[in-house]
């Protein structure tokens, strides 16, 4: 009976062990997945954006907003990754990307987003758009300097759908309507180290802000030229 009740004993004794190390286990997978799927999700929507949803989901409605849109693009990026191998590429675009990315966390945007050598950041705020708008043109100014490579930059402001939008089985984060698409036809008029802002854009910046010449677009969709000026 002695001898049953050790054996007894040392099954249980291993029994709890091997449970207690499967349970360790299971909660560090737990763990690491969950930092993984955050990591994710922070790619996907941003940090700030990931925040504000946690704390009221609602924030991922379709609705309509003011907002401030800014675009910039790699000017001649085509024709120069043409001539470059594909790890060239990706080493100049890694650059710029990190370049450009605490400087818009910076100024608080609520999205951002990569495309190929386009940058887009949305803003609550038209002066926070401004300021990174000048912040970004000097850094990546340099990022791309050694590619021989410059990026032109445009913004305007006014309202936008914005929230999540797709299928039921691929959705995203988006802003949607005709500042947007303003806002993109400026900075492919904007040459490069060049900002370029609308007149609703200079309307709601203060008087510190300094400006070049006006200038009048013709882009493709619009009846009436665009009104735009260097910010400087």
């Amino acid at each position: 009976s002695h001898v049953f009740i050790a054996l007894a004993t040392l099954i249980l004794g291993i029994s709890v062990g091997l449970a207690a190390l499967s349970e360790y286990g299971f909660l560090a997978l737990l763990r690491e997945t969950s930092t993984q799927l955050q990591r994710y999700s922070e790619w996907l929507l941003g940090k700030d954006l990931l925040e504000r949803v946690i704390e009221n989901p609602e924030v991922l409605t379709m609705v309509r907003r003011e907002r401030a849109i800014l675009f910039m693009d790699v000017r001649g990026f085509t024709a120069w990754s043409e001539r470059c191998d594909p790890e060239t590429v990706v080493q100049a675009l890694n650059g710029y990307y990190q370049a450009a990315e605490p400087v818009v966390r910076r100024h608080d945007a609520i999205k951002l987003k990569f495309s190929a050598d386009e940058i887009l950041a949305v803003f609550a705020d038209a002066r926070q758009a401004a300021a990174c708008a000048l912040e970004l043109r000097s850094c990546t100014r340099e990022a791309l300097a050694p590619w021989g490579l410059g990026a032109g930059i445009g913004v305007h402001s006014g309202p936008v759908v914005e929230g999540l939008l797709g299928s039921a089985g691929i959705k995203g984060y988006d802003v949607i309507g005709d500042t947007v698409n303003t806002a993109k036809r400026i900075e492919g008029a904007a040459g490069g180290g060049e900002v370029l802002v609308s007149q609703a854009m200079r309307a709601a910046l203060d008087a510190t802000s300094a400006f070049g010449g006006r200038r009048e677009l013709v882009v493709k969709g619009k009846e009436a030229p665009l009104e735009v000026y260097p910010l400087l």
